[in-house]
């Protein structure tokens, strides 16, 4: 463990469950790397993701961000591509847009498409696929609302979706924020992850919850707490 690291563990008591405010304090004052992390929550949850009736998935409005707005790609057609400009994405096209993908160029961060686009976007899975890019209706990403979800990207929203060990990653800012801010867009997570519980899930549902920061060691709060 470097000296970075240690003095940072000497920040947090292992044995105690922090609240949430107290717990953004200490991860900002651990994140100590020469840039400015993120700051990222992790839940597991009480369901078995091997089930289909166990996901757990959605998208979530962080009201304040994530510090730097992403670069959106739409694919549509129409009228729809006008829509999708005026509501301020980077990139729009349609066969055309399909067809630079499909050469590699892959320079954006999120990619939005209408239903009628997917047929051949499909034919691009081994190229969006890898890059965790292709649309997905679960995801919200597949809409014929264009320019609300566009919207919604550009102000910071995220995706949550349980991993194979029963665990939820989302970022929810940066270490240079104001605590409230960080407090805020965990609370608005936390809130949309119970509102998502399976009714397939059984027993306890939100067993941990971690902060950390990107280079810091993880702070526990108290999953009991009322976020």
């Amino acid at each position: 463990m470097g000296k970075r690291l240690a003095a940072a563990n000497k920040e947090i008591d292992n044995s105690k469950l922090y609240g949430l405010d107290e717990a953004v304090t200490i991860v900002k004052k651990c994140a100590t790397a020469k840039f400015d992390e993120t700051i990222e929550l992790h839940a597991r949850l009480g369901v078995d993701p091997k089930q289909a009736d166990q996901q757990v998935r959605g998208t979530v409005g962080l009201p304040h961000g994530l510090g730097k707005s992403k670069k959106v790609a739409v694919v549509t057609r129409g009228e729809k591509q006008k829509d999708a400009g005026n509501a301020g994405a980077d990139l729009v096209g349609g066969d055309d847009l399909i067809e630079r993908i499909a050469r590699g160029s892959l320079d954006f961060d999120i990619l939005v498409a209408t239903p009628d686009m997917m047929k051949d976007l499909s034919k691009l899975g081994k190229v969006l696929g890898p890059k965790g890019l292709m649309p997905n209706p679960k995801s919200g990403t597949v809409t014929m609302d264009v320019a609300k979800t566009v919207k919604e990207l550009k102000a910071g929203r995220v995706e949550y979706k349980v991993d194979d060990y029963g665990i939820i990653h989302v970022p929810v800012g940066k270490a240079s924020f104001e605590p409230a801010k960080i407090a805020g867009n965990a609370r608005a997570v936390l809130e949309a992850i119970i509102k998502a519980k399976p009714s397939a899930s059984k027993g306890v549902y939100l067993m941990s919850v971690t902060l950390s920061s990107s280079m810091g060691p993880g702070v526990h709060l108290d999953p009991a707490q009322k976020f």
